[in-house]
């Protein structure tokens, strides 16, 4: 594929969520066909979404489990960039109309308070902890905009093209004296109006959330590329996605503490 493909796929996916059409593959000579071209499609779509909500603030890990890569048909996690007006402080609200079928997870987010480069790849759990500064309840907000996710394995590559699905996060209050706890065992119970809907560890989220940062970090330094100081990081989901709708609230309660969204 060229450039213009890529642009030609990009500008596809963007015109689809303006019209919150159904997640369908994109048309025969425009869909990925490597790790490369996937990612190459989501560099042009960030960039198109990015004029209307602002530069990447922060990055994701989709698939972080085995289980999920089973159920997608990968071996591998995936990768997806976040807009900065789509990260908000808890509690926040959003509204369902603005999305095709809004989909939650329950996450351990990190902000970096050092730089990531690329020349220092590739990394480690130990050295990822020492750049980051604070971490803290997340709920993801993304869009699977009604996918049939029957047929979704057959075009796992289209995933990483539509950036992973991510429409950004709510992210809890920072805790900056983190490095005495046990991220692995932190514990989480996600609830919707109320009901608990699941719960889950640390160790979810590919093992170690740090282990996740440390993946994100090499993949974008594959890219030619390094994380940055400020940049904020949503490690995997320690619980399975949720489907919510107008009306509904949802809250993640864990060891770190609470975040908050409200649904309109």
């Amino acid at each position: 594929m060229k450039v213009a493909q890529f642009q030609e796929a990009a500008r596809r996916l963007f015109e689809a969520h303006e019209r919150r059409e159904r997640f369908v593959p994109l048309p025969q000579g425009l869909g990925p066909q490597t790790l490369e071209e996937a990612y190459a499609i989501q560099d042009e779509y960030v960039a198109l979404r990015a004029q209307k909500l602002g530069g990447i603030a922060g990055y994701k890990i989709a698939l972080s489990s085995k289980e999920m890569q089973r159920f997608v048909g990968v071996d591998e996690p995936q990768a997806g960039c976040m807009l900065d007006s789509t990260l908000h402080r808890s509690p926040a609200t959003v509204r369902a109309a603005d999305y095709g079928r809004l989909i939650v997870e329950f996450e351990i987010a990190v902000r970096l308070a050092e730089d990531l480069p690329t020349a220092d790849a590739p990394y480690t759990r130990q050295r990822v902890a020492a750049a980051v500064g604070a971490v803290m309840p997340a709920i993801e907000i993304a869009d699977d905009r009604n996918a049939d996710y029957a047929q979704l394995a057959r075009h796992p590559l289209e995933l990483i093209a539509d950036n992973s699905w991510n429409e950004g996060a709510v992210l809890g209050a920072d805790v900056a004296d983190w490095k005495a706890l046990d991220l692995a065992a932190v514990r989480g119970v996600a609830s919707i109006n109320g009901k608990a809907v699941g719960e889950g560890r640390g160790s979810g989220a590919l093992g170690h959330p740090l282990d996740a940062l440390a993946w994100v970090a090499d993949h974008r330094a594959r890219q030619g590329r390094g994380l940055l100081r400020g940049d904020i990081v949503i490690t995997g989901s320690l619980i399975t996605s949720k489907t919510v709708t107008a009306g509904d609230v949802v809250v993640f309660e864990t060891d770190l503490g609470r975040a908050e969204l409200r649904v309109a």
